[in-house]
């Protein structure tokens, strides 16, 4: 600040008194101390709202980047200036970036913001945005990119991965998705729900009006069939015992 042009006789400025008088006899005040205490308690409330911050990145230091929000120096770790983890922070220098303050700690002057956060929001709202364009009950093709015990990821292109419970991968029961898929395999699926940002599917739709058949060519294991010679005599196999499936 320069005080010939950015101050002007007749403005009405906050201070903060440093010395109530000086040698001179003089009351010493501090523009600067006065801004920066209402600059923090304004961070503090940005904070609170998550307010985003256009912020010019103006140097590189060992494992982040620095620029400056309100005139207070602010600290932008690598592992938050975007989605994946950044290597190179210089090549971040002169650029601005959007962020939001995720620490504000006046007593150490510590400012920590991230544009990683602002990444995923609208990387998460866009994913949502295109999976409210799906169609339910349309036909996918997809490819298994990870098998868990409860089911298959399916990544059905641009960027969108929808999941096929266990239960809806075959009309056989199975006590594990491994035994029908593996990783890398090509399937079709049903889109049969969507939610938010979640994508449910089932092959076992696709094969079944493929097939014209439906839940008959469900093979139920013998111990839960109540004419099983193996059968137990678990409430649930009584209960089963006259009826036939």
């Amino acid at each position: 600040m320069e005080i010939k042009t950015d101050i002007n006789i007749g403005d009405v400025l906050k201070v903060m008194v440093i010395e109530p008088e000086n040698q001179s006899g003089n009351v010493l005040l501090s523009l600067k101390e006065a801004n920066d205490i209402l600059a923090w308690d304004k961070l503090k409330a940005d904070y609170n709202n998550r307010t985003v911050f256009k912020v010019k990145i103006t140097e590189s230091v060992p494992s982040g980047v620095v620029g400056y929000v309100k005139g207070i120096r602010a600290f932008i770790p690598s592992s938050q200036l975007a989605l994946q983890y950044v290597e190179d922070t210089e090549s971040y220098i002169g650029m601005t970036v959007d962020a939001v303050i995720i620490t504000v700690n006046q007593r150490e002057q510590k400012l920590v913001l991230s544009a990683k956060e602002i990444e995923k929001e609208r990387a998460l709202e866009e994913k949502t945005q295109q999976i409210g364009r799906l169609t339910v009950n349309s036909i996918v093709e997809g490819t298994v990119e990870r098998i868990e015990p409860y089911g298959a990821f399916i990544n059905i292109g641009e960027g969108l991965t929808g999941l096929c419970h266990i239960s809806q991968i075959t009309s056989k029961f199975i006590k594990s998705p491994k035994e029908i898929l593996k990783l890398g395999d090509s399937v079709k699926a049903k889109i049969v729900k969507t939610e938010g940002d979640r994508i449910s599917l089932s092959i076992k739709a696709v094969m079944e009006d493929e097939t014209g058949n439906g839940d008959s060519q469900y093979e139920i294991p013998d111990k839960y069939r109540a004419d099983s010679e193996t059968a137990d005599e678990s409430p649930f196999a009584k209960l089963l015992k006259d009826i036939k499936l």
